[in-house]
């Protein structure tokens, strides 16, 4: 049975892509911080659980040398924790923008270092980085976490090419505003336009597998906004003036930027 490890594991994007991987076949060992709410996840789809922050490599080095002791092979790693941070780099407490960093960008660093020798024992591995459509677009009232993201999408497309030549792929996922518990659309989801572009984490899972199956190098979702990405690189000056509109006056220096969440 192939063995899958997956950051963030207990709710979103994380839990919903455990069920599905489970559902064709997979045995799963899911990590994050909160190990209780983890467990019961793991007991339901007949998984494991292991208690992780990505954010600190200790932590995580750890992790996978338990995880060794039990399974000699992990055929899929999949970085998909993350923290939100609503905020600009003028108004977020700067313990937060190194949050952010930390686990956002660099988790997923010192998760592909610590499991490459088990990734490398299953001959044939994948790697899954789930990125965001902010690593595509920069928002300015959520500067640090689309840079946190940008990062993290640099690292995907770069260390792509650097696992080639043993034998595993990488599979990064951009997806765009994605309902969970721990990032709630709920400006977006009052809109009765603004709402359709609001992904289900069941969806993103689907979607993943598909990709996954079909040996896809990175995804983008929903496709239409590609083009918004590419509008960007085309013309960023344009957009980001859009973007600032869109998102409202927000901002330290306006004194009306939304507390960090």
């Amino acid at each position: 049975m192939p063995i899958a490890v997956i950051t963030g594991g207990s709710t979103g994007i994380g839990a919903a892509l455990a069920r599905a991987l489970t559902a064709s076949g997979w045995r799963c060992v899911l990590l994050a911080r909160n190990l209780e709410r983890l467990q019961e996840l793991a007991d339901e789809i007949g998984g494991e659980a292991e208690a992780c922050d990505v954010s600190n490599r200790a932590e995580v080095d750890q992790a996978a040398a338990r995880i060794a002791e039990h399974h000699p092979a992990v055929h899929l790693l999949v970085n998909n924790a993350g923290i939100p941070a609503r905020g600009t780099f003028l108004e977020l407490p700067p313990e937060r923008i190194e949050q952010v960093i930390r686990t956002n960008y660099l988790g997923g660093v010192w998760c592909v270092r610590a499991f490459l020798p088990l990734l490398e024992a299953a001959e044939q591995a994948q790697v899954v980085n789930v990125v965001s459509i902010a690593g595509l677009v920069t928002g300015g009232a959520y500067g640090p976490y689309a840079a946190a993201k940008h990062a993290q999408l640099a690292f995907s497309r770069a260390i792509a090419r650097e696992l080639a030549p043993s034998g595993i792929s990488v599979l990064t996922v951009n997806p765009g505003p994605v309902e969970t518990e721990g990032f709630p659309q709920r400006d977006l989801l009052a809109s009765p336009i603004a709402r359709r572009a609001v992904l289900q984490p069941d969806d993103v899972a689907r979607k993943i597998v598909k990709a996954l199956e079909r040996g896809r190098a990175e995804i983008v979702l929903p496709r239409y906004l590609r083009a918004v990405a590419l509008a960007e690189s085309l013309a960023p000056a344009v957009i980001s003036r859009l973007l600032s509109r869109g998102a409202g006056r927000t901002g330290a220096l306006r004194g009306r930027g939304r507390p960090p969440q």
